[in-house]
């Protein structure tokens, strides 16, 4: 009997320690970005969402893609069209944009990552309502 409860002991131990040297994780969601959109805005679907949605995100977020293909993307979260990215903005604005309150990177996790230059071009195109 002491010999398990010595056992037990060494592996809380371990556990406890093991714990205490992990990360906390970091939040999905940050601040809003609290971007705007200049009068001068050129930003578009066309010549950047589209690409910026191609290159670091619809690798997971893509209507064709279920269950373990989409790497824990939820459900009606696809940014393979400008509807579908629409849908979401401000969960778009709250993880990957950039602005002047914040810069959320917390997407994409892995991968290719956007330049903060990229970032704060997507902030730009959100808060211009998306154009195409």
């Amino acid at each position: 009997m002491g010999m398990a409860l010595t056992r037990i002991a060494l592996l809380l131990g371990v556990v406890t320690l093991a714990s205490c040297d992990s990360e906390e994780p970091q939040p999905l969601f940050g601040p809003p970005t609290e971007s705007v959109c200049p009068s001068n805005s050129t930003i578009t679907y066309n010549n950047f969402g589209k690409s910026f949605m191609d290159n670091y995100c619809t690798r997971c977020h893509h209507t064709e893609l279920v269950g373990e293909d989409r790497q824990g993307a939820p459900s009606f979260h696809d940014f393979d069209t400008l509807f579908g990215i629409k849908a979401v903005s401000n969960h778009v604005d709250f993880t990957t944009a950039a602005g002047p309150a914040a810069t959320n990177d917390s997407m994409p996790p892995g991968g290719m990552i956007p330049s903060d230059e990229e970032r704060r071009m997507l902030g730009e195109w959100i808060a211009c309502d998306m154009p195409e």
